[in-house]
């Protein structure tokens, strides 16, 4: 959806130099076009120096002004910018990622236009785009309370396992998949709670705000980013074979029409790892979890 905003006074892209040079080069290219298009637009690199360095920055530069604060990288990094951008009250900050990443799932769902020309076009009419956010709450005894916003997607089961091996095993399109087909052989199934105690186990449990995750996988052709839901992607635990159907039809056909909600909860038995916009993170035994949409949350050109 297209709303009005206050035309950005400057722009910023944040990059992770220790990644790799993709993001830097992409990073040094859009400032010179930039320059070259937008004279009078102040364009400014800043380079991440640490894990969560990208939420600290981008809510240094969202406090102050109307600035563009652009993300060069995958959807992890980004994740980080929209959690910086989002916690400073009444800004004015819009975001975009610049695909400089491995998955950019975010990028490859949402785009509509050259990053650049879109950031051309935003300064001159003063429109952006609104998008819907997920917002994970987690309640336990040992972690406390805590909550963060995904852009893209958050899952359970067979994701973050599929994450940790990609990240261990060697890059590359046969190598991946290798690392995706020992992932299926070794898979523990998430026992979740519903609300009234009823258990429920599941090898892959996925609530998604775009239609690709993970490069290769498609998961529904009915969902949109701004449609106050979002999808939910679920295989009951059972026989290996079927979550390897499941992957194959996500990586080609696509998995259809899926379940839209604005809100569910439920509670974890053990400690588990969820995924979360590409990041992988531990939660503790018997967490507390909700996940609400957050309609038009994110202001973003692209």
């Amino acid at each position: 959806m297209l709303v009005g905003v206050e035309r950005f006074d400057r722009v910023v892209l944040i990059y992770n130099p220790v990644n790799r040079r993709v993001p830097l080069t992409l990073a040094e290219s859009m400032r010179d076009e930039l320059g070259r298009r937008l004279p009078d637009l102040p364009v400014v690199l800043s380079a991440t120096q640490y894990a969560g360095h990208a939420r600290e920055l981008a809510s240094g530069v969202a406090a102050t002004g109307a600035p563009l604060i652009v993300a060069v990288s995958g959807d992890g990094v980004y994740n980080e910018v929209v959690n910086g951008v989002l916690g400073v009250p009444g800004n004015h900050a819009l975001t975009a990622v610049a695909a400089g990443g491995n998955a950019n799932d975010h990028r490859r769902s949402t785009r509509r236009m050259p990053l650049v020309d879109a950031i051309v076009a935003a300064h001159r009419t003063g429109r952006a785009r609104s998008l819907d956010l997920l917002l994970l709450t987690a309640c336990s005894i040992t972690d406390g309370g805590w909550s963060r916003y995904a852009h893209s997607y958050i899952g359970f089961g067979l994701t973050p396992s599929m994450a940790v091996a990609l990240k261990r095993d060697r890059k590359g399109t046969i190598a991946e998949l290798v690392s995706v087909l020992r992932t299926f052989s070794g898979l523990t199934p998430v026992e979740i709670v519903r609300s009234g105690g009823r258990r429920e186990l599941y090898d892959s449990l996925v609530f998604a705000n775009v239609a690709r995750m993970a490069k290769y996988g498609r998961l529904g052709n009915s969902g949109r980013p701004d449609d106050g839901l979002f999808e939910v992607v679920s295989r009951r635990h059972g026989r290996r074979w079927r979550i390897g159907v499941m992957a194959l039809r996500a990586a080609t056909v696509g998995l259809g029409t899926q379940a839209h909600v604005s809100r569910v909860e439920f509670a974890t038995v053990d400690a588990i790892h969820l995924q979360m916009d590409g990041e992988v993170i531990q939660l503790a035994p018997a967490s507390k979890l909700s996940i609400d949409c957050a309609p038009r949350a994110l202001a973003t050109i692209g």
